[in-house]
């Protein structure tokens, strides 16, 4: 989490004790790389990366490589935020919300009509749908919507108490993160919260194949002010096992 990935002594480093691993990387290197051509812009590129993903494993397109691990993280999600604010009542807004890995959770415990989950993968979407199909939770009446961007300009002004995003900016380059700032307050509810993870370095900041970005957590919460938002580094998700930090942003009153 705090190392700089794209260092050459990082990369020999890891070659030298994961060797097994060298092929799959100079693989994705290479469709990557052809995948940035064909598409430019971050977020067209990033959906072609998604499909590509999907199209072998949804579940470890959303980073979960067994059905355990997909499970448990979902859970973790659930588990961090039930304890931290959310109410069953609530609206919440789920971005990224991936094959409803955490939001099946969610769905199941908020009352219904009041999920509300978007990504920019269309194949993600028809996952996320089977996997609502499989905990039988039709009947809550989520929203699960493609979304091009995150201006969130087709969702109603001070709606969402809630508004949650886990493994996106991790994917996301500071532009993204930016336009999500710039937006996210006219969508919350008087006194809501936004929770996000992201990948935390306290070195240079950097990107691994324009998939992966780390920031310094200063930078993010700095970001987040310049659109009149304020941050706060949640220390007890340091606790919990996984990869990423969070950090809450809300609307000083």
């Amino acid at each position: 989490m705090l190392k700089n990935r794209t260092s050459l002594t990082h990369k020999v480093r890891y070659a030298v004790s994961n060797p097994a691993r060298i092929a799959p990387y100079l693989k994705r290197t290479a469709r990557d790389s052809w995948l940035r051509v064909k598409h430019p812009n971050h977020v067209d590129y990033y959906r072609a990366v998604m499909a590509s993903d999907t199209s072998r494993n949804p579940e470890a397109a959303v980073g979960s490589q067994t059905h355990d691990r997909w499970l448990a993280l979902g859970k973790m999600q659930f588990d961090y935020l039930s304890e931290h604010g959310l109410a069953p009542g609530h609206r919440m807004l789920d971005i990224g919300c991936g094959n409803l890995r955490a939001g099946w959770r969610f769905i199941d415990y908020l009352d219904s009509g009041h999920y509300y989950g978007i990504d920019i993968s269309p194949d993600i979407l028809i996952s996320a749908k089977q996997t609502l199909t499989t905990y039988g939770l039709q009947d809550k009446l989520p929203h699960l919507t493609i979304a091009q961007n995150l201006t969130l300009d087709f969702l109603p002004d001070h709606h969402f108490d809630v508004v949650h995003a886990h493994s996106v900016f991790s994917h996301s380059p500071l532009s993204v993160i930016d336009e999500c700032f710039a937006h996210v307050g006219r969508v919350l509810a008087p006194g809501g919260f936004f929770d996000f993870t992201f990948d935390r370095t306290e070195g240079t900041e950097h990107q691994v194949l324009r998939e992966d970005f780390y920031y310094r957590t200063e930078t993010l919460i700095a970001l987040a002010e310049k659109h009149g938002l304020r941050g706060r580094f949640m220390d007890d998700w340091e606790t919990r096992k996984h990869g990423q930090s969070k950090i809450r942003v809300d609307q000083p009153t």
